[in-house]
């Protein structure tokens, strides 16, 4: 069921779609604004078909970036795929497990990690800043990289979700040695992937509001297209100081979820 809209919180909710889409196509997290905006703007719709409007917004904006970044960085897309078919099963592994999981003990866990990588990215300047390395990536790695960005942190985003494009960029420039710039759009042909297999799920469950996705997704998609040009333009730099942005944004959510909401 539908609920009642304004057409003031519709545009609301469209505006939030394209910020979201410009965060998430730069360095991942947009999620950390579309799902609040969607929970505060429909606080009577069921849980399900918020996550679901969620998705079907969100992969408009996944999509338009990966497409930019595929046509000016240098991304193997074949590396990315694997990446994200394993991320989709430990996606749907997370999901599985999410009922029997106490989010109340893993948000310090996740917060402790989080605080740790703000440190080591401040601590090294260098990190995700050097050339993207030429020649395909070494097998070792590309085996580390699916296990932990594909099942890993896959699981984590059917877990629980919140940060999971931040944290495929960094595991990506971490172990496949990729700049902020080519992380972050190999970070986005994962999302795909995983976001494909979401949607789908919700879709067959009837769980998207359809009449508010449409719209958003048209301001997501500009959004997204908009940060990944940006990113592409202004290098690794730029990314890196959105990054430390939306960690910080990242830590503060989980606090505040953990001790005050």
């Amino acid at each position: 069921m539908i609920p009642d809209i304004s057409l003031t919180t519709l545009l609301a909710l469209c505006l939030a779609a394209a910020a979201a889409g410009w965060i998430d196509a730069v360095v991942g997290g947009g999620g950390l604004l579309q799902l609040p905006a969607l929970l505060v703007g429909l606080p009577h719709a069921a849980p399900a078909h918020i996550l679901g409007t969620n998705k079907a917004v969100a992969i408009c904006g996944t999509t338009a970036a990966a497409v930019a970044y595929a046509r000016k960085a240098p991304i193997d897309v074949r590396t990315a795929v694997r990446i994200g078919l394993a991320a989709l099963g430990g996606s749907l592994a997370g999901a599985f497990f999410a009922s029997g999981i106490d989010s109340a003990v893993l948000r310090p866990l996740i917060m402790a990690v989080l605080l740790a990588v703000l440190a080591f990215v401040l601590l090294r300047p260098t990190f995700g800043t050097t050339a993207a390395p030429a020649g395909p990536p070494d097998r070792r790695r590309v085996l580390a990289a699916i296990l932990v960005a594909g099942l890993g942190i896959g699981f984590y985003d059917g877990l629980i979700g919140p940060g999971t494009g931040t944290f495929l960029v960094l595991a990506l420039a971490g172990i496949l040695h990729m700049n902020l710039v080519t992380a972050s759009g190999t970070a986005k042909v994962i999302n795909v992937c995983t976001n494909v297999g979401a949607l789908v799920t919700f879709s067959l469950q009837g769980a998207v509001m359809w009449q508010v996705a449409a719209p958003m997704a048209v301001f997501n998609l500009a959004g997204g297209t908009l940060g990944a040009r940006m990113a592409l333009k202004r290098g690794s730099g730029f990314v890196r100081v959105v990054l430390v942005v939306v960690v910080v944004s990242l830590v503060c959510k989980l606090a505040y979820d953990q001790w005050v909401g």
